[in-house]
């Protein structure tokens, strides 16, 4: 693998410099001194924001965008060998890195690297963390897979040895990390279209723990089943999180106020009891919360700092995020695109003031959708009214034999109404008819979803 000398900054491509993650190591690499170059399909808020800090954007994919100046690319898993740019750096000899290679390689820069994973929860869980240690001042480095608007963004650059970042399991990327600190939130059957199944997710999942160092830590859900086979012989210390008191963590006395927010009292192993109140929704985040605040008392963050900080913490974009208000209807966005997070999501939604609730759930990739079917079928049959979109494919380009329209089926067989629609124009002006005042409507789903809830917003 090529090994990036950061005493001595050079030229490095980003093709997909547009995506999240890849951006904020593009800007990251730029702090540091390297002249650093992307290319992405379409404009967007993000290329704009990086050519604003001097990093230079190509609009479409060509060879030529790799150039003799050119010392290093970099490439996400989405992008395929007949990619262009990707045939370029290899006929050229370039020093080529994947995505995870490179965050691997830079938070080896950073004395206390950490690492959030999990199927479900890492966007939220991550940024949680983020508000704890900036309400420290603790000046960390942060890499979030949302917007947060406390950083007015997805990248913090600071100047300490703290390192926070999301850890994805797809395509392994996250072996190539460098943590020395890990949280496992949860393991489900997800990105089936990589791996084979549960079994090999866990595999992945247990390679990712054995990463950390012998004064390492991970923390973990104990609720994960067979939790030993992730856990036994692993040199670093060991954390659990959990429901009940046999892990070294974990909440009692749930509460909720009038809008459906949670709080709870804390049980933390040698801090005692705390009371918790969170400004986000569903109890999925009661455990987010308490896996932060574990971290945080690794870090020997005060207890007063990190209750008041998962106090202030209004969430992150695209994870029940308020929109807006339109004739007297509320419209939330929402990411959730696997089963468990569309389950969490809508029993978040029943404590939120209304009359209906609808769900307008755009599914997330032809692989997932036949994998959960049924699945997806009973979490959506939490709302009272559901609307589906078409597939969004993704990265996929065979269908696989199936529609939104078999998903459809699934629900109505289940006794709720559900509708399906071919372009988000009709599912607007169905809902612009049926939608009243004291209305609950929430867009789902990984893909471009929200675009419905901001078309009938005005915004």
């Amino acid at each position: 693998m090529y090994k990036i000398d950061f005493a001595n900054p050079v030229s490095i491509h980003f093709v997909g410099i547009g995506g999240v993650s890849m951006s904020a190591l593009a800007e990251l690499l730029a702090d540091a001194g390297f002249r650093v170059s992307g290319s992405d399909r379409s404009r967007s808020a993000r290329t704009e924001a990086l050519e604003a800090k001097g990093i230079i954007v190509f609009y479409g994919q060509r060879p030529e965008n790799i150039t003799d100046e050119t010392e290093c690319v970099v490439f996400t898993s989405a992008v395929h060998p007949d990619n262009p740019e990707y045939i370029a750096a290899h006929e050229r000899g370039v020093p080529c890195l994947t995505r995870g290679e490179l965050m691997g390689q830079i938070m080896k820069n950073y004395e206390t690297p950490i690492a959030v994973s999990g199927t479900h929860g890492k966007t939220t869980t991550t940024s949680m963390i983020s508000e704890i240690l900036l309400r420290a001042d603790l000046d960390p480095t942060l890499s979030i897979g949302g917007s947060l608007k406390t950083i007015n963004g997805c990248l913090r650059i600071g100047k300490s040895g703290f390192f926070v970042t999301e850890a994805c399991e797809y395509t392994n990327s996250f072996l190539d990390f460098s943590p020395k600190i890990a949280l496992i939130l949860n393991i489900e059957e997800d990105h089936l279209d990589f791996f084979k199944d549960l079994d090999d997710i866990r595999r992945s999942f247990r390679k990712f723990a054995m990463l950390l160092p012998k004064d390492g830590c991970l923390i973990i859900n104990n609720q994960i089943k067979n939790l030993s086979e992730l856990t036994d012989g692993l040199a670093c210390r060991v954390v659990t999180f959990g429901s009940d008191s046999s892990a070294d963590y974990y909440p009692s006395d749930i509460t909720y106020d009038e809008m459906g927010r949670p709080s709870f009292l804390l049980h933390s192993f040698g801090r005692g009891e705390r009371r918790i109140s969170l400004q986000v929704y569903g109890e999925h985040n009661v455990y987010n919360a308490t896996a932060a605040a574990a971290l945080a008392d690794l870090l020997s963050v005060d207890s007063p700092v990190i209750a008041d900080a998962l106090h202030g913490f209004t969430g992150t974009d695209r994870r029940f995020e308020y929109k807006g208000n339109v004739g007297g209807v509320t419209v939330i966005d929402d990411y959730s695109h696997h089963p468990t997070e569309i389950t969490a999501a809508l029993k978040a939604a029943a404590g939120y003031p209304h009359k209906t609730l609808w769900c307008v759930f755009q599914p997330h990739t032809y692989t997932r959708t036949k994998a959960f079917m049924k699945e997806f079928a009973q979490a959506l049959a939490l709302a009272d009214r559901v609307v589906l979109t078409d597939i969004y494919p993704a990265r996929e380009t065979d269908s696989l034999g199936i529609s939104s329209e078999n998903l459809r089926d699934e629900i109505l067989a289940l006794g709720r109404p559900c509708d399906y629609f071919s372009t988000f124009d009709e599912i607007e002006n169905f809902l612009l008819e049926n939608c009243i005042n004291g209305d609950l409507l929430i867009t789902m789903g990984a893909g471009d979803v929200l675009k419905i809830g901001e078309k009938l917003l005005g915004i």
